[in-house]
């Protein structure tokens, strides 16, 4: 095949794919109305199931007073039955996945326990230095990114996109929490200890304002057709949070150079002649990893759009 009918393969092909971008834009756009319409319908046969049973229950606590009342009565339980039929079918042709709610609990779940993360932390170094107290801080750190790990599991089986490095991230941080959990009380966990608990609060204030702005950009985007239903916040950054978020970058990177500064300052201390903990060295190596994962996760994200706006830039 020549160079010229390869150009002409080529035009062909970049022309069927915008085509095809169009209308899977289209198709996007329709299913979130079936979707909302579908959203509509259960909200509505669930509340009429609710009204027609608390009629029911109030039609036999009456008493009829004449024959017609009592065929009255007789004449409405008859439809209400048939109407609770009418609903099984209309039931039928309703999504029986509840992908769509479990996506919202986890997001609520997400939202209430980073803010009780950050009271912790925050209670954790102005008020309560004691070790129990951290004990049961590294505890919830544990159960939270275990608890996160599989609802994303379950999320992802159910159609939610959520880049790799991002649910690895949420296993090596349950492992990072487990650690700082057997780490015995001692000089070399005092001086990281205050280190630790700062970065905490900070990255506990971080992922708010990623909740609260994400949650609103992807409402919008969800609104335009470009982005899923069962797209969910993340912790770092991602291509469609270009427009409109990219002040959140510096917060990221700030806490992406912590956590290599705590692994810099673990290795110090692993060196440290009252070290005696195998922790602290592995400690180091985990937010060394943390750091190499988000750092360049983020910076690869940021290269991609620059290549694309200066490809857009040339074509225009």
């Amino acid at each position: 095949m020549s160079l010229q009918s390869c150009i002409v393969d080529w035009g062909e092909l970049d022309k069927e794919f915008h085509e095809l971008q169009e209308t899977h834009k289209i198709y996007r756009q329709k299913l979130d109305e079936v979707t909302h319409l579908q959203t509509i319908c259960a909200n509505s046969i669930k509340k009429h199931k609710k009204r027609l049973a608390d009629l029911r229950q109030n039609l036999l606590r009456s008493n009829p007073s004449t024959v017609e009342h009592t065929r009255l009565l007789q004449t409405v339980n008859d439809h209400i039955k048939e109407r609770n039929h009418v609903f099984f079918d209309m039931e039928a042709y309703l999504p029986k996945n509840n992908g769509f709610a479990y996506k919202d609990e986890y997001e609520k779940f997400k939202l209430y326990l980073t803010i009780i993360l950050l009271l912790c932390a925050v209670s954790c170094m102005f008020f309560l230095n004691y070790r129990v107290t951290d004990e049961i801080f590294n505890f919830l750190l544990v159960w939270y990114y275990c608890t996160l790990t599989i609802r994303e599991s379950i999320l992802i089986s159910n159609g939610s996109r959520i880049k790799g490095w991002w649910v690895t991230h949420h296993y090596i941080s349950t492992f990072l929490s487990g650690v700082m959990l057997t780490w015995p009380n001692g000089l070399v966990y005092q001086l990281f200890r205050n280190q630790f608990l700062a970065f905490s609060i900070f990255q506990s204030c971080v992922q708010f304002l990623q909740y609260y702005y994400q949650s609103g950009c992807l409402y919008r985007l969800r609104a335009l057709g470009e982005r899923n239903h069962l797209d969910l916040t993340v912790e770092g950054f991602q291509s469609w949070m270009w427009r409109g978020l990219t002040f959140l970058l510096p917060f990221l990177f700030f806490g992406h150079f912590w956590q290599l500064y705590m692994a810099v300052t673990l290795f110090g201390l692993s060196r440290h002649e009252e070290c005696k903990e195998w922790q602290v060295f592995v400690l180091a190596l985990t937010f060394l990893i943390l750091f190499l994962g988000n750092f360049l996760t983020t910076l690869k994200v940021v290269h991609q759009k620059f290549l694309k706006n200066r490809e857009k830039s040339k074509k225009q």
